[in-house]
């Protein structure tokens, strides 16, 4: 039994900020210092609030260090551990508070989240599949094996009305219930961790800090379908969560968990991982199938589904991460438990990846009704620098902005599907009033250009004839008839592409179009980007504010800029290359842009 507990973060972000050597560096503080049978140091996943990190977390006092550098560790160790002192400058400080919070519980951030497929994330370590056992792990998995039939199983996950987390939100009950009524035979259990939106990283956090809820959940799933055999699919960009999956279930296959005869039960499943190359199209189901199979990653036309024919054409069931792991939870504490959180149609909780102009960027997991101004302005601490909110992104590039108007509308699928966006995997970007929501539609289109996989002709040449649109329109060279041209396309494509990713392609598109339309205008009518963005709409001009020091002359690259000194200096607007240099390096602000 340990005196002291010091957890520190092992995710991905704060590995990026050195957490690896702060967790050396802990490790060899406690030896030097005779420790190491009085204080134990643990490498967790994620806790979520990524935009602090490295977090130190030390029990039992649970205090939450944030910003940690290897310089600091030797004072924790001396002024907390030793003396029972806590660091008051490394505190995380709320930015609704005035004093420096003890411990995560005390945070707005934590404080509005309810987490289930996040639970273990940040608190056990997720290579050692003790911990997750002594949080109750593969305790599901006993229970169905040794109490419940399968089609048991499907009736707590229709009763608890869980839908797929990947975006598509199809009840995963149904799902399984397909696939299990197919014949027995060969069948097959998949997981998406292919997770390919921009800004999104919840199911790479997932297997990243509890791994063991996947293979449990999966391995409940081959019980209740008939299968033997299931496949991980996750991006080789994931190295942490691809190596934490490896140890997990060679873990779970020394413990009896994974393999022949689990248990005792004469259930037998394995799981074997394969690695995306990080295809976007690999996301959908049937591409992700194809991929596995060795193939190139395309999409096929369904009917049939994946649970008639799938995988090396055998019945198939297709989850993605954060699905799986709310799997456990429901079989343990019961359908109803789910279901009596969130909304009437959308059940339980609900992770997204928070991003972009926010003060809190990080993972957040929220019961499904919560209000998104409640995640912006609670959780996510607000808009930084004064700025005001314009717009938050969801669903990736197959989702749609949310304007302002509707920061109060409950989160849940049908909700987000009325105003023009969806939930998709669960990215949210978080926009302010220095973004061009058409510039926003171009970034999307541009990496769905770059993404589409080319099988279908509404998807690799239509969404380029979208992106040729907005690109004349950021340049002002557009009229008013491209626009109506381009709207048309949109549901030209939506109505004929092959598959889910071609077929909502269009809908940052459309979605700013409907609320931001007077932006659209603006660059075509008046040649003007109101938020100032689009390079080729843009003037720099020099005010009577100008000294005439000659600086933004002498820092210009293209040499546009002329006049003599102690004299107010001119911008030659046919050389100007829109690069900033002048405005960024004037001392007296007498650049503006327009």
């Amino acid at each position: 039994m340990f005196r002291s507990t010091i957890l520190c973060c092992g995710g991905t972000g704060c590995h990026s900020n050195n957490s690896g050597e702060i967790i050396k560096e802990f490790k060899a503080q406690i030896a030097q210092k005779g420790l190491d049978k009085d204080v134990e140091v643990v490498e967790t996943g994620c806790h979520g609030l990524c935009a602090v990190g490295p977090i130190v977390i030390v029990y039992p006092e649970g205090a939450f260090y944030s910003n940690v550098k290897v310089e600091d560790v030797s004072e924790i160790v001396d002024e907390h551990i030793i003396k029972g002192r806590l660091v008051q400058r490394l505190l995380f400080k709320d930015q609704s508070k005035s004093e420096a919070v003890k411990a995560l519980s005390d945070t707005n951030f934590y404080k509005k989240q309810t987490r289930v497929a996040l639970r273990n994330c940040g608190v056990i370590n997720p290579e050692n599949i003790d911990e997750y056992i002594a949080y109750d792990g593969y305790q599901a998995l006993i229970k169905v094996l040794t109490t419940m039939k399968p089609e048991d199983v499907v009736k707590v996950l229709l009763d608890s009305g869980l839908r797929g987390r990947g975006g598509a939100g199809f009840p995963t009950g149904k799902k399984w219930q397909f696939a299990m009524m197919q014949p027995k035979g060969q069948k097959y259990v998949c997981c998406n961790a292919d997770e390919g939106d921009p800004g999104a990283f919840m199911d790479r956090s997932v297997l990243e800090g509890d791994p063991h809820a996947v293979l449990e959940a999966m391995a409940i799933a081959g019980y209740t379908i008939g299968s033997n055999q299931g496949y991980i699919y996750v991006r080789a960009e994931y190295p942490i969560a691809v190596e934490r999956c490896k140890i997990a279930i060679a873990q779970a296959k020394e413990y009896g968990l994974l393999g022949k005869n689990i248990l005792g039960t004469g259930f037998d499943f394995d799981i074997d991982i394969r690695l995306g190359a990080g295809a976007f199209v690999c996301g959908e189901e049937t591409a992700l199938m194809t991929s596995i199979e060795g193939k190139r990653g395309e999409p096929h036309p369904r009917p049939p589904f994946p649970a008639v024919k799938g995988l090396f054409g055998k019945p198939t069931i297709l989850n993605n991460v954060e699905t799986y792991a709310n799997i456990p939870q429901i079989i343990l504490k019961g359908a109803e438990w789910f279901a009596s959180m969130g909304t009437e149609k959308s059940k339980g909780t609900k992770v997204f990846a928070l991003g972009g102009k926010i003060t809190n960027t990080g993972l957040v997991e929220i019961p499904m009704g919560t209000t998104l101004r409640t995640v912006i302005e609670d959780i996510g601490g607000g808009i930084p620098n004064g700025k005001k909110f314009k717009a938050a992104q969801t669903g990736g590039p197959s989702g749609g902005c949310i304007p302002a108007e509707h920061l109060d509308i409950p989160i849940d699928y049908d909700n987000l599907i009325s105003i023009g966006s969806m939930m998709g995997s669960g990215g949210m970007i978080v926009m302010d009033e220095d973004n061009c929501m058409v510039d926003i539609a171009k970034f999307f289109l541009e990496f769905t250009v770059d993404e589409s996989c080319g099988k279908c002709t509404p998807c690799r040449i239509g969404t380029r004839r979208l992106l040729e649109y907005l690109d004349k329109i950021t340049r002002g060279q557009a009229t008013m008839q491209d626009l109506d041209d381009m709207e048309k396309l949109c549901y030209y494509i939506k109505d004929n592409a092959l598959c889910g990713l071609g077929q909502t392609a269009p809908n940052p598109v459309l979605s700013t179009l409907r609320y931001f339309r007077d932006e659209y205008e603006a660059h075509i009518k008046e040649k003007r980007c109101p938020a100032g963005v689009c390079k080729h709409l843009l003037r720099y001009e020099i005010t009577d504010a100008c000294k005439g020091c000659s600086l933004c002359a002498r820092k210009c690259p293209v040499n546009a800029i002329s006049g003599e000194i102690k004299q107010k200096f001119n911008i030659d607007q046919d050389k100007c290359i829109k690069c900033g240099v002048c405005i960024s390096n004037c001392k007296f602000g007498a650049i503006v842009k327009k």
